[in-house]
């Protein structure tokens, strides 16, 4: 297929870079292999995908993602003390930690271990990204039609892709 761009109900594989603003690199695909993502199904974040939208195999962007269209503003509210006993034995409770838990609608929710006292533990709601700008360095390195069963899914299906339904 010739001078295919990424727009909607594409599968988009790009090599990427992301940074914190100071510089740290927080991800990369140097060594996994390039990301694979069906476009416009918000399989990442907003301002990525829109910086994407057009482009073709090999060309390279520079992209900065503000906070609002990555993983949103820190909010401090959404932080609070939950006591441990609510804690599964098993879980690991020490500063830094993600664990997943369930909501009051049975939703999973991502909870950030923040401090950890005798009788309760400080978890963050926010996403660990929240309030950060990502900077990214992308390259497109493939583009095809999604088929119709990856569309269903909402998911890539590939060789090296475990697939059950």
């Amino acid at each position: 297929m010739t001078n295919l761009k990424v727009r909607k109900d594409n599968v988009v594989s790009i090599e990427y870079t992301v940074q914190l603003e100071d510089g740290e690199v927080i991800d990369a695909s140097e060594g996994k292999g390039p990301l694979q993502y069906i476009h416009g199904h918000q399989m990442i974040i907003e301002g990525l995908e829109e910086a994407l939208s057009s482009m073709e195999v090999g060309e390279t962007k520079e992209v900065v993602v503000l906070p609002e269209k990555a993983y949103g503003e820190y909010i401090e509210e959404a932080q609070e003390w939950l006591a441990k006993e609510l804690f599964p034995a098993e879980v690991r409770l020490e500063p830094g930690e993600i664990i997943a838990a369930k909501d009051s609608e049975g939703g999973t929710v991502m909870l950030h271990i923040k401090e950890v006292e005798d009788q309760r533990v400080l978890v963050d709601y926010n996403h660990p990204l929240a309030g950060e700008t990502l900077q990214f360095d992308v390259k497109v390195v493939d583009i095809r039609p999604a088929t119709p069963q990856e569309l269903e899914h909402g998911h890539v299906h590939g060789a090296h892709t475990e697939h059950h339904h």
